[in-house]
């Protein structure tokens, strides 16, 4: 596969009560050097805060930068919620026996490039600005596009629909409860119900909209504002 393993040794979807069985636990054993523990697979901090950082640098060194590490929160709660949803999303795909080819992610890549008419550049700032995906999780950023449309049509629905985006939302709610998802309290508390680290707001979650579609709408945004 294309996708870069950065989460475990899987994006929200993100996406108030927790289950027991999922609420965030003490900071015993199971959290020792984790950020989280997705079913047997633990997210350690070293690995979130190497994302954090690496996001930051190239955010730092965008002309929005400034602006945007302002809106954006608490990464690291937004970063560990991201890694969290890929755990969760393979498990799914693999309950549905689905999987995903390189060639389908650069496929998915390239027509979204075909958006900005072959402008590289343009594309890898789009992904930056409104998604916060790092130049190097460009791939993985396709990746959890197609494994996404995948699963939607897996379960009846057309990508980017109403319905099938709740779909897509509840069974990754389903997977995380049948897996069991713990985070460490340093970062916020799991809430099963929405298969989310707490009531974060992440500005840079994809509402799990066929990539094209919503990277068509902010071509033609960035088309309007530079008339």
């Amino acid at each position: 596969m294309v996708r870069r393993r950065t989460a475990v040794s899987i994006a929200a979807a993100g996406l108030l009560l927790a289950s027991p069985a999922l609420t965030a636990c003490g900071s015993g054993p199971a959290h020792a050097g984790a950020a989280a523990v997705v079913g047997d697979h633990r997210i350690t901090v070293s690995t979130l805060q190497a994302e954090v950082t690496e996001l930051r640098t190239e955010v730092s060194a965008s002309p929005q930068g400034a602006q945007l590490l302002d809106s954006a929160g608490d990464l690291s709660t937004q970063m560990l919620g991201r890694l969290v949803e890929d755990q969760v999303l393979d498990r799914a795909l693999a309950k549905a026996h689905l999987t995903v080819t390189d060639g389908e992610v650069q496929r998915d890549r390239q027509a979204a490039l075909a958006q900005f008419g072959g402008n590289e550049a343009q594309l890898d700032s789009t992904l930056l600005v409104n998604y916060g995906v790092a130049k190097s999780d460009i791939d993985h950023f396709f990746y959890r596009d197609v494994a996404s449309g995948k699963l939607i049509q897996s379960l009846g629905y057309q990508p980017g629909s109403d319905g099938g985006n709740t779909a897509l939302t509840q069974e990754v709610v389903k997977t995380a409860d049948s897996i069991g998802v713990s985070v460490n309290p340093r970062y916020g508390t799991w809430d099963a119900k929405k298969a989310s680290i707490g009531a974060q707001s992440d500005p840079w979650v994809v509402d799990r909209t066929p990539v094209d579609a919503s990277l068509t709408t902010d071509s033609a945004a960035t088309a309007d504002g530079g008339a």
